[in-house]
């Protein structure tokens, strides 16, 4: 039996996924499920780079703006939600077209990997922000190469947020980043995964990369982060995406 086919555009910061999932979802009778990390949290709008309705151009986005910013939601949970989305699209008879950067999230899906639900230690977590000051990130990139090279060998040595999450997995189960996928690996991959990496000159990107941060400040974003932070008090994962 033919499994049902899930399109997904991925890529780096300012490639223009948003643009080409909707223009693509226009064209074929597509709904979009965002696969953002940040975007999911209400009220970050400007920095996360939130698409706006008119945006969206009157396309369905699901696992947009909805959960607050003082709640956890882990890969586990994105891996629920963007299944139920999924199915809910093709129960209408549409195509169903997954649109993001977060690499977990899509590795969750198209891999079929269960990340093992890891209870936020906030302790470490200050621990290891706080070597990050005194010591720097690339003492902490090497710790990291140590307990898992092949996670590391895929990371840019300035990614903290990957580089911390290779530490704190390993610091919760005993296990690295690798061997907990390679053991979560065991299920058949539930839909046909169609994936378009989007790739940009690096010059051009980062001039791309640059010229959205301008546009940000314009638009607000100090007074968005000010705002945030006056409002909620504690932030077990959309911190990563207010230090910016």
């Amino acid at each position: 039996m033919s499994k049902e086919k899930v399109i997904v555009i991925c890529g780096p910061t300012a490639s223009g996924k948003t643009k080409l999932g909707v223009e693509l979802a226009k064209k074929i009778n597509g709904e979009i499920v965002s696969a953002d990390s940040m975007q999911i949290y209400k009220e970050m709008n400007i920095g996360t780079a939130k698409p706006t309705r008119e945006e969206m151009q009157g396309i369905k986005h699901y696992l947009i703006d909805f959960v607050d910013p003082d709640k956890r939601y882990s890969v586990a949970d994105f891996k629920k939600d963007a299944k139920k989305a999924i199915k809910e699209i093709l129960k209408k008879g549409k195509v169903p077209i997954i649109v993001g950067g977060t690499g977990l999230y899509i590795d969750s899906l198209i891999y079929e990997i269960d990340y093992q639900e890891i209870e936020y230690d906030e302790e470490y977590r200050n621990k290891l922000e706080d070597d990050v000051k005194e010591k720097g990130l690339s003492e902490l990139y090497n710790l990291a190469k140590k307990i898992d090279e092949e996670a590391i060998m895929k990371i840019s040595p300035n990614d903290k947020k990957r580089i911390l999450r290779i530490l704190e997995i390993y610091h919760a189960t005993g296990k690295t980043k690798t061997q907990l996928e390679i053991e979560s690996r065991k299920k058949e991959v539930e839909f046909d995964y169609k994936v378009y990496a989007l790739k940009w000159n690096r010059d051009i990107l980062y001039d791309r990369i640059n010229k959205r941060v301008d546009i940000m400040i314009n638009q607000g974003l100090i007074d968005e982060v000010k705002n945030i932070l006056n409002k909620y008090h504690n932030f077990p994962t959309s911190l990563q995406g207010l230090r910016i």
